[in-house]
């Protein structure tokens, strides 16, 4: 756990998220700035930075994160009519919390290219 990490802090009870779904080792919460009527943020438990610093052991944590994606969609009833994920990787592409998290969005048509 990073001490200045905003997810680490939802993750450890600090700040109480909305939460939406949690496993032992994966924790999902509605997003505070949502961009679609559902917008779930789906973060390991364990601090990793951003995509770039995963390592081949944590190959199972990052599957983790799209099992638990499909379970947000479920119970949050976007599944039927579809959603997306979507996974940023430094500023550039969009990545303002340094812990690496998928967003799932949904509840309306998506449009593509995203912008």
């Amino acid at each position: 756990m990073a001490d200045s990490c905003l997810f680490c802090k939802m993750v450890s009870g600090a700040i109480q998220p909305d939460k939406v779904y949690e496993t032992p080792r994966v924790l999902a919460f509605r997003d505070i700035n949502p961009q679609a009527p559902v917008h779930v943020l789906v973060v390991p438990k364990q601090h990793v930075a951003t995509l770039n610093e995963a390592r081949p052991e944590d190959a199972l944590l990052l599957g983790e994160l799209f099992l638990a994606a499909r379970e947000v969609a479920g119970k949050t009833g976007i599944a039927e009519g579809g959603y997306r994920t979507v996974l940023n990787c430094n500023a550039d592409a969009g990545q303002t919390v340094f812990h690496i998290h998928l967003h799932v969005l949904g509840g309306r048509p998506m449009r593509w290219p995203p912008g």
